[in-house]
């Protein structure tokens, strides 16, 4: 049998977490129009769980068209507060404006992850976890982003928790795997009883 994992996603953190692993993979990320199809998803009043899934389907779809017998993961993050969904900071700007937005209050982070094997999806899962803001101050605010704009602008929510990030926060609950993008123990649960990992 073809055991061959493709990662249908350019995250260096995902990647990072597969290698961690042991997992054997090869990255091939394929381009879909990820805020139309978000926007048009919130339109049809869609929840944040099925967006995410439905984006991480999409994605894993995309780069399963040239190799159907590999088993193609694809994976997307969703930040839900207060039934909305954000996007990754237009600018600097926008990410202050969603901090002060998510400051002292409870979001969630959805990720989702979708396996595709030979034109379908044989496994799916999103992982949430529970996440509270302290409130910190404007000040705090300002230089937090002045330190760590490069690194976080492409950063769903405008927060690293594996770098200063965290201290932005009281409270986190759920499985920290999620928290960086991957819902990485059921996804290795699933390829160990698979066979495509050994037990």
């Amino acid at each position: 049998m073809n055991n061959h994992i493709i990662l249908a996603s350019n995250s260096q953190i995902r990647a990072t977490l597969l290698r961690n692993a042991g997992v054997s993979f090869d990255v091939l990320a394929k381009k879909i129009d990820e805020e139309s199809i978000r926007a048009s998803l919130q339109a049809e009043e869609a929840s944040p769980r099925d967006i995410a899934d439905a984006l991480a389907e999409m994605k894993a779809a995309r780069a399963a068209e040239a190799h159907p017998n590999s088993f193609v993961l694809g994976c997307d993050q969703i930040l839900a507060f207060q039934q909305n969904c954000f996007a990754k900071p237009a600018d600097k700007n926008d990410a202050r404006q969603q901090l002060q937005q998510l400051r002292g209050k409870q979001h969630q982070l959805l990720s989702a992850a979708v396996l595709y094997h030979e034109n379908k999806p044989i496994w799916r899962h999103v992982g949430q976890v529970r996440l509270t803001m302290r409130p910190f101050s404007d000040a705090y605010l300002d230089d937090y982003l002045d330190r760590n704009w490069d690194s976080i602008r492409h950063a769903v929510g405008c927060y690293k928790l594996e770098e200063e990030g965290v201290r932005l926060f009281s409270r986190v609950e759920g499985d920290y795997f999620n928290v960086l993008g991957l819902p990485l123990l059921e996804f290795l649960s699933y390829l160990t009883l698979r066979g495509i990992l050994p037990k």
